[in-house]
């Protein structure tokens, strides 16, 4: 049961020959036993856990399920949910119980029926590309637990990769879904901006952020993007459009399809094992029908600077509402209200968080406004031009994930820098408001490759189906680490 895909697992459950109680239970008992290990999740309430399962398994009984009642998911802990702790990986909500769920998180539970297996560790605030930032310590890469498993959705990665979970929810502001699904040996997509709600999704940078499926397939993430996605109301940002079915074209042949590679993506920088295992992937692309098109994405390269400045701007914003007042951590010791206010953060931040707070107070403030913020802004609509004008001569566009495998635990975090050119490949999409999704195509040394591949908006229907044939005809996703048993 553990290597059955949502598809597989909804099947088993339909004909009666696993509950979701006892399914549930399969993935409670292991995270009990591996997860002191891998650090994946921060919370587990198995009497909650258990609770859902026995209402899918009502549901499924009385005959009013859907496709994925009763399936166990792990939630990313950046979403509300209703009597669940909800950290965010920081102090500061360390023991902050969400009075609300989110939509994400109702539309999974409530109308879909899957079961919450807990909640999964994260970089601090979404802050990180390596989960070494969150408050609970460094999730480690199930493939080797020397190594990182990419961020800030690192716990999510970690814990489908070790078969914790068969699915997890994760959400994308410069990469966070991407990379650590490429790193994992996953598949993992970002949607279009406004696609997912992002009402109770704790906010980093709000015109960035986005709510996305991780999981082993193609398959399972559209069918868990058809439970994601939707109108709220309650988002300013969440875009107002007719419902789809996103598993739809999932069988349509690839004869035709046009693939964009941009010169910039294949340029110096990138690890020669990755580029190779890529090279190989646009190889079985053309046996699959696809041509393959030269593009070009010329400011892409100003994509990190141009981001380090938006989102640190947003993030010093959203951030200002934990102040040690209303509710999460508050110093115990302070003088006065201003001496509360500069303790609490200064104590219930950790050092990633706050240097980001540092640079967004500082690009937005009198004088550096307009050489910083605004400038950036002006290179975000350069960058998304770039793009709509690539996507004239294709369809979809190919790269890395990442320009490296999973790195060392601790290697980069003394150089913020390094740590930030992780997401080279990923952040330029989230500048656009694109889908983007990465998948397994290989390894590098004993490490998983993640293939990249960028759609026009709204075009998550194409890009899952560009995926899946892949997957038909590879098995790179099938692939598990060793010594998870």
């Amino acid at each position: 049961m553990i290597d059955k895909t949502l598809k597989q697992l909804s099947q088993a459950l339909t004909a009666k020959e696993v509950s979701s109680v006892e399914l549930s239970t399969l993935f409670l008992d292991r995270i009990e036993r591996l997860n002191p290990d891998i650090n994946a999740f921060v919370t587990v309430d198995r009497e909650k856990t258990l609770a859902m399962a026995a209402a899918a398994d009502a549901r499924i009984a009385a005959g009013t399920a859907g496709p994925l009642t009763g399936i166990p998911i792990a939630q990313k802990d950046i979403f509300c949910a209703e009597g669940w702790r909800t950290t965010c990986g920081s102090k500061m909500l360390a023991d902050f119980v969400a009075p609300y769920d989110a939509t994400v998180i109702e539309k999974m539970h409530r109308d879909a029926g899957l079961v919450s297996l807990g909640k999964t560790n994260m970089d601090e605030f979404a802050m990180g590309s390596s989960n070494e930032t969150s408050f609970f310590g460094p999730v480690k890469n199930p493939w080797d637990r020397q190594r990182v498993p990419g961020g800030s959705s690192g716990g999510s990665a970690a814990a489908i990769a070790a078969r914790l979970a068969p699915a997890a929810t994760g959400t994308d502001t410069g990469g966070s879904i991407r990379q650590p699904a490429a790193l994992c040996n996953l598949t993992g997509l970002k949607p279009t901006y406004g696609v997912v709600s992002r009402y109770g999704m704790i906010a980093y940078a709000s015109s960035l952020d986005q709510g996305g499926p991780m999981g082993a397939t193609a398959e399972d993430c559209a069918l868990l993007l058809n439970t994601m996605a939707g109108f709220d109301a309650r988002d300013s940002t969440s875009l107002e459009r007719p419902a789809e079915d996103y598993t739809r074209s999932l069988e349509q042949p690839l004869a035709g399809l046009r693939i964009g590679l941009p010169k910039e993506f294949f340029a110096a920088g990138c690890d020669a094992g990755v580029m190779a295992a890529v090279q190989e992937a646009i190889d079985e692309y053309r046996r699959l029908g696809a041509t393959i098109v030269d593009v070009s994405l010329p400011n892409s390269h100003l994509s990190v600077p141009a981001y380090y400045v938006i989102a640190p701007a947003e993030a010093s914003s959203n951030l200002s509402r934990f102040d040690g007042v209303r509710y999460g951590y508050r110093a115990p010791d302070y003088g006065n209200l201003d001496d509360m206010y500069m303790k609490t953060r200064a104590q219930g931040f950790g050092e990633e968080v706050k240097r980001r707070i540092l640079i967004g107070a500082y690009v937005l403030s009198h004088g550096y406004y307009d050489a910083y913020y605004l400038q950036a802004q002006r290179i975000r609509r350069l960058i998304a031009n770039d793009f709509v004008d690539a996507f004239k001569s294709c369809d979809v566009i190919l790269g890395p994930t990442s320009p490296t495998t999973a790195f060392k635990l601790g290697e980069k975090s003394a150089d913020p820098v390094q740590m930030y050119l992780s997401d080279i490949y990923t952040i330029a999409v989230n500048l656009a408001g694109l889908p983007g999704m990465a998948l397994p195509c290989g390894f590098s040394g004993g490490l998983p490759v993640g293939l990249q591949l960028i759609g026009n908006y709204f075009d998550e229907a194409r890009l899952l189906n560009v995926a899946h044939r892949y997957q038909q005809a590879t098995d790179w996703h099938q692939r598990r680490p060793q010594g998870i048993e």
